[in-house]
């Protein structure tokens, strides 16, 4: 396989991602939590860098500069996909109240305190409002979040020529 089509590859599950993010965001009428939020942020930029790649389809350096953003975004994915599930799994006395809507607080507060505020999720947060297998959908996320750390990491230290 082509490093292009590894990259495209990565692209088109993370537009099916998104794509299901959507789907039950407006056919399911779940609504996403703030870390829900940031977690589809960071799948938006790991496609995005993915997608650059496989236009691109860069040389033996560049494949590793794309690899080593993709290892970024979607670790940063990872870390706070970690902290949904966390939080979904504290008992109900020790769940984080309920916050602002994060329209909100993108217009009303500085970045930092915005960034602040998202991380320490809410009572939204702690709701797990589908599953399949046994895990929620934070934690579907963490598995491809892992899975995109993965591919970053192959694409940095494989050997494969550019083909």
């Amino acid at each position: 396989m082509s490093q292009r089509m590894i990259f495209l590859g990565g692209f088109a599950v993370c537009a099916g991602l998104m794509a299901a993010a959507l789907y039950f965001q407006y056919v399911g009428q779940l609504e996403p939590c703030p870390l829900c939020i940031m977690q589809r942020l960071s799948v938006i930029g790991t496609g995005l860098i993915l997608l650059a790649g496989g236009l691109h389809n860069p040389g033996k350096w560049g494949r590793r500069f794309y690899g080593a953003l993709t290892v970024i975004t979607a670790g940063a994915g990872a870390g706070v996909a970690v902290r949904h599930v966390w939080i979904q799994h504290l008992p109900f006395d020790q769940q984080p109240g309920c916050s602002y809507e994060f329209a909100y607080m993108l217009e009303n507060f500085p970045l930092a305190k915005t960034l602040k505020l998202v991380l320490q999720g809410t009572g939204d947060c702690a709701q797990v409002t589908w599953s399949f297998l046994g895990l929620s959908m934070p934690a579907w996320t963490l598995v491809f979040f892992v899975g995109f750390v993965v591919l970053g990491l192959t694409l940095m230290f494989s050997s494969f020529g550019k083909r």
